[in-house]
């Protein structure tokens, strides 16, 4: 079938969501118009990107507006709307905070998993 030439992702939210997109899909990198499910994304990873973004921004972000939403530019105007209904007004601020907390979250994760395997080796 035709696939989409890549485009990169534009502005703070989109490049911030890009990179969440990508480490929760183990994929190299996530273009504009990349589909959240066509990329290997399930029920399980949408649960734990909604996690994320809601933690890093300090919005609920329901998993519906994932599914409704799987095109990355589609989704990253969704939280855009969200954030503005909120009163929050400094996107790029926000972004920033995505990616560094989704950073720690992985940094956190992996040594969970260390941890849990340097016990099951006793």
């Amino acid at each position: 079938y035709a696939r989409r030439s890549y485009e990169a992702p534009r502005g703070a939210v989109e490049t911030a969501l890009a990179q969440i997109w990508a480490e929760l899909l183990g994929v190299e990198r996530v273009g504009r118009h990349d589909h959240f499910f066509e990329l290997g994304g399930h029920s399980l990873l949408a649960v734990q990107l909604s996690s994320r973004l809601s933690r890093a921004v300090g919005v609920e972000l329901p998993l519906s507006t994932l599914f409704a939403n799987p095109v990355l530019s589609d989704l990253a105007a969704s939280i855009v709307e969200v954030l503005s209904r909120s009163g929050t007004q400094d996107l790029p601020a926000i972004a920033a905070v995505i990616a560094r907390r989704s950073g720690r979250d992985l940094r956190d994760n992996l040594d969970e998993t260390l941890r849990a395997r340097s016990w099951a080796n006793y």
